[in-house]
């Protein structure tokens, strides 16, 4: 019987953040198809406390708590010419897993999830290589380039050269390569050093809409009283969601406020930042930190907004506050690779001005904002079901027609 490495920067569990959810769907995928030994770091020790998740579905696996401090890495990565990105993540106990399973298990096929795991394939393997890289995360780099100071910004430009040649190298070297939407994979291709073609493709994200239903979820009791309530979920120790929190409260809000005095902006997600914490009380900001559960947060909010002005890929903050029913209002760049449409399933606006003229509108007009938030649940129930999104994975890892069982590895 065929089996499955899969390679991931991160422990898939709890599917809590961006890049976990997708892995946490992609995993569960490939082990409903074929037996899977996964290979994975923690970051902490709560995500060690995990562990049983990541065995019940892997037929083997070799977790390892992330230690290298980013100094050590950015050193590492200056001695060795390679992006801070791989060394960060580079690991003998994982290199080992890796060639012993491929020395004693029938593996016909390698998932990598995340760049930095490429470096764990062997040039020798000779099955498929599916590198899914989400997103492109050399023009994120750059992005994050532009807005750093010196000399911060001339590290990003390093990370984001060296990046993009490993990521056009890996491509040439992988059976295809995912993208989270056409978009991004546009850029890739876009991106890509000269030399042959690779096969570059799209497969989006998906959503648990039996996970995500307002229907009999009550909202969060912080939520009751002084309103309305606008509300941002997310990794608050990701800069891109800082920038648009940061921006939102402090430029956007006085001109909501202006309107309604007793509206609050409610910042809920986990590692909030010094910067992000800054923002308690700043024209009517709650700063949350982790919470047990965000859909109360999303079922109590008038309006969820998602402001980033950097967004690589498919956001799922957007997506579990459509699932949610709720209005959502976004920046191009949230709404990229969501096909809904502007006014009836979301509100897209760009800019401060425009941001605030957008929310004032749909928290003037509720019967608007809950046209729209119905709306939004009816598309994603019909277009952006996991089985659906992560159907084609059984023919690019070669393992149509076969049904997947745990065993003993």
């Amino acid at each position: 019987m065929s089996e499955v490495l899969f390679l991931a920067h991160r422990i898939p569990f709890p599917p809590d953040r961006g890049d976990k959810i997708r892995s946490c769907h992609v995993l569960r995928h490939i082990a409903g198809l074929a037996p899977v030994h996964v290979a994975c770091f923690a970051d902490d020790e709560g995500d060690m406390g995990h562990e049983p998740d990541l065995a019940a579905v892997a037929a083997s696996y070799c977790l390892v708590r992330r230690s290298r401090t980013l100094k050590v890495a950015g050193l590492d990565a200056l001695a060795s010419g390679k992006p801070v990105s791989l060394t960060a993540f580079a690991d003998k106990r994982i290199s080992a897993f890796v060639a012993r399973l491929l020395a004693t298990r029938p593996i016909s096929a390698i998932y990598v999830f995340s760049g930095q795991m490429a470096q764990y394939v062997p040039a020798s393997f000779a099955g498929r290589v599916l590198m899914d890289f989400v997103d492109v995360d050399s023009a994120k780099f750059e992005a994050y380039a532009q807005q750093a100071r010196f000399p911060l910004g001339l590290l990003y430009t390093r990370e984001a050269r060296l990046l993009s040649r490993f990521e056009s190298e890996t491509a040439r070297r992988a059976s295809a390569s995912l993208l989270v939407t056409p978009e991004e994979a546009t850029l890739f291709r876009q991106r890509l050093a000269p030399g042959p073609d690779p096969v570059i493709l799209a497969l989006g994200n998906g959503i648990d809409t039996e996970f995500f239903d307002p229907e009999g979820m009550p909202p969060a009791p912080e939520l009751a009283g002084e309103g309305p309530h606008l509300t941002f979920t997310g990794q608050m120790d990701y800069p891109p969601n800082v920038a648009a929190v940061e921006m939102f409260a402090r430029e956007v809000m006085p001109q909501i406020r202006a309107v309604f005095p007793q509206a609050r902006f409610n910042v809920v997600g986990r590692a909030p930042t010094l910067a992000v914490r800054s923002l308690e009380g700043v024209h009517g900001t709650l700063v949350t930190g982790a919470v047990i559960d965000v859909r109360p947060w999303l079922s109590g909010a008038d309006l969820v907004v998602a402001p980033l002005t950097i967004a690589r890929g498919v956001q799922n903050k957007v997506l579990e506050a459509m699932a949610m029913a709720r209005p959502v209002l976004a920046t191009p760049e949230a709404a990229t690779g969501i096909p809904a449409r502007d006014g009836q399933e979301l509100v897209v606006a760009n800019g401060t001005e425009a941001l605030a003229k957008a929310a004032l509108s749909l928290l003037h007009d509720k019967v608007r904002a809950a046209t729209i938030g119905q709306s939004a649940r009816a598309f994603v129930v019909e277009k952006c079901g996991w089985a659906g999104v992560l159907a084609p994975l059984a023919d690019l890892l070669g393992l149509s027609g076969l049904k997947g069982s745990r065993v003993a590895a």
